[in-house]
């Protein structure tokens, strides 16, 4: 491909929205309000499309994160400690108590805009646990999405969405972030999007560790299979500070199509045994008294969970099976009417079956074409690969500014969720210590940032300029790998085998053996050490030289080429901060074989930065207050 033939396109924004999932819905939705009042201009940029863009894509069966404040069922503060516990001490309670007194208002407007929630014979919401309520949710992200993008219409002129265009690169003023580069993945089209602030809201990381799934099945994963570091690389590239980069997720879910086990955990009231039949929750308890107050925390912590099954699977007590005929037969059987116990037992079938339908459809089809019926049949369960998502049950993300009146001292620099870059904000998976957001908590999270942002930018209205040469810099950098391929694709007979070129399938493989082999993927059980992660850093060396020779015959891959990229840095910062932190207090999501307990001195965040101007990283302690 040609690279003389791309267009430049220059635009100019006073708010920079990046990424579309339901942070980058928070945040439009939110800037829009308050920049109609200052007529200032604010832009939405995505890589996908926003209808089904980011983690709730293929839609949900729950809303994880709902308090019920106005009716006295919970407190922000018995939130902050839920999510304290759940993350074993490490969580910044600023930025979660921040979201968790916002977040019902926004589930009150998806509810006003149409989602459908289900609701008891009082009219309350239907709880699946604690903070959970059930929806029907397989329109959910259509439903949110119209409403933010009807706020940016409302802005007239000022109001800009662009779908199709992978974000590439922060563009840097000094110290300041003034705006972004990237690419269109349909046409010819060279962007630079110029800014007053720019929000950061492009989602976790998935694939920088070899999955479950595997051949065919390699783009199944729970989370979005093409959400690949974005967020974290554009922080980490601008300079910002980040927190957490240890904090991988690996969740048990049904194992092959990972379907969520939560509706079955909390709803169904659903158990899971070992292949003899014992309830290792039970069986192994004694052994949740090693990990401190956090194994007598309630709920048991999810790692905590985990590491209680992978040591059955170790011992040779695996599969691990949920018990999802007992749950339906047991929730049917305390009904005495033997009509109504029949309706219920068909009631129940049905909505096991929807909770899979609303967002994991390929669990449906697993259990279909293995002749499951979750009513008679058992389902096979196990740990995924690793993830990192700050808006789930990971912490991995940027070191942002919280809440004048909640926020320690030092912890608060003017502007609620900026990042240590000066007009550089996140939210979402891009932020990160704030678990435990879901879905209404990322996009009460954009709308906390998003207001923010145009806070900043009343007191800073000034524009700074990109020059020419900048912008031609960056474009010749971006479409580096069109311009390989052009150059090396007639030297061998099969493009994805040449010398002079590394493809970005093959670069991807490279880096999931890396990660899953060196810094404890599933494959070695989630365990790693100081010598295992040094060597890991060595290969990981050597494909930051070998990045420079990504080949791309298309848009498609030359996307392809960048997101490994950003996948490259995301892994790089996560085997920094395991090695910097010598314990292991997350089992179950990973283990260090030489620091195999809790350390009291290392209830600390680990914090990293990477310096722009030297390429060196630094490694910082943070107090948990």
């Amino acid at each position: 491909m040609n690279t003389e033939n791309f267009e430049t396109v220059i635009v100019e924004s006073d708010l920079l929205i990046l990424g579309g999932g339901m942070a980058s819905c928070g945040a439009a939705y939110e800037a829009s309000h308050w920049a109609k009042k200052h007529n200032l201009k604010v832009t939405v940029v995505d890589k996908a499309a926003m209808e089904r863009s980011g983690a709730v894509a293929m839609g949900l069966s729950a809303i994880n994160l709902y308090l019920g404040l106005a009716k006295g069922k919970n407190t922000v503060e018995d939130y902050v400690s839920y999510v304290k516990n759940d993350l074993m001490g490490i969580a910044r309670a600023d930025l979660v108590a921040n979201i968790a007194r916002h977040v019902d208002s926004s589930v009150h407007l998806f509810e006003k805009w149409g989602l459908p929630i289900w609701k008891d014979e009082e009219g309350n919401y239907v709880n699946e646990g604690r903070w959970q309520i059930m929806i029907h949710g397989e329109s959910y992200k259509n439903i949110v999405s119209e409403a933010a993008k009807s706020a940016l219409k409302e802005l007239g002129e000022n109001g800009k969405y662009y779908e199709r265009i992978f974000i590439t690169e922060p563009i840097m003023e000094g110290e300041r972030c003034i705006g972004a580069a990237g690419f269109s993945v349909r046409e010819n089209k060279f962007y630079i999007f110029k800014a007053k602030a720019v929000l950061d809201v492009m989602g976790g990381a998935v694939h920088v560790f070899r999955p479950g799934s595997v051949g065919e099945g390699m783009g199944r994963s729970w989370y979005p299979p093409f959400n690949s570091g974005a967020s974290a690389y554009f922080t980490m590239k601008s300079g910002a500070e980040m927190t957490c980069q240890e904090v991988r997720f690996v969740p048990i879910r049904f194992k092959d199509s990972y379907g969520p086990v939560g509706a079955w955990f909390l709803l169904f009231k659903a158990k899971a045994v070992n292949a003899k039949g014992e309830d290792y929750m039970v069986t192994r308890a004694d052994e949740l008294q090693k990990w401190g107050p956090y194994g007598q925390a309630k709920p048991t912590p999810a790692n905590l969970r985990n590491y209680l099954m992978l040591k059955e699977v170790e011992e040779g007590n695996g599969p691990i099976y949920m018990k999802t005929d007992d749950a339906i037969r047991e929730l049917a059987a305390n009904i005495p009417d033997e009509k109504e116990a029949k309706r219920k037992l068909k009631e129940l079938e049905t909505e096991a079956w929807e909770d899979f339908l609303d967002m994991t459809i390929s669990q449906a089809l697993n259990w279909a074409s293995h002749n499951i019926m979750p009513e008679e049949t058992p389902s096979e369960i196990s740990a995924c690969e690793p993830y990192f998502i700050s808006s789930h049950s990971g912490a991995s993300g940027a070191w942002v500014s919280g809440p004048a009146d909640l926020a320690p001292e030092g912890y608060h620099w003017g502007y609620g969720n900026m990042t240590t870059v000066k007009g550089l904000f996140a939210a979402g998976d891009a932020s990160g210590a704030s678990s435990h957001k879901f879905s209404s908590g990322s996009f009460t999270e954009g709308r906390i940032s998003g207001k923010s942002a145009i806070a900043f930018i009343v007191d800073n209205p000034d524009l700074p300029e990109i020059s020419a040469e900048k912008i031609e810099e960056l474009k010749a950098n971006i479409l580096r790998p069109l311009q390989t391929f052009e150059q090396h694709k007639d030297y061998a007979n099969d493009v994805d085998v040449n010398p002079n070129f590394i493809k970005p399938k093959m670069f991807m493989f490279r880096l999931q053996k890396i990660m899953d082999e060196y810094a404890g993927g599933a494959a070695v059980g989630f365990k790693t050490s100081k010598a295992l992660l040094e060597k890991g850093l060595e290969y990981l060396k050597f494909m930051k030289e070998d990045s420079e020779k990504l080949a791309a015959s298309d848009l498609n891959e030359l996307m392809r080429c960048w997101e490994n990229v950003h996948r490259m840095w995301q892994a790089e910062s996560h085997i920094r901060t395991i090695l910097f932190r010598e314990e292991t207090r997350w089992p179950g999501y990973y283990f260090r074989t030489d620091f195999p307990a809790i350390n009291e001195d290392w209830e600390v965040f680990t914090n990293c930065k990477w310096d722009p101007e030297t390429g060196d990283w630094k490694m910082i302690k943070r107090e948990v207050h």
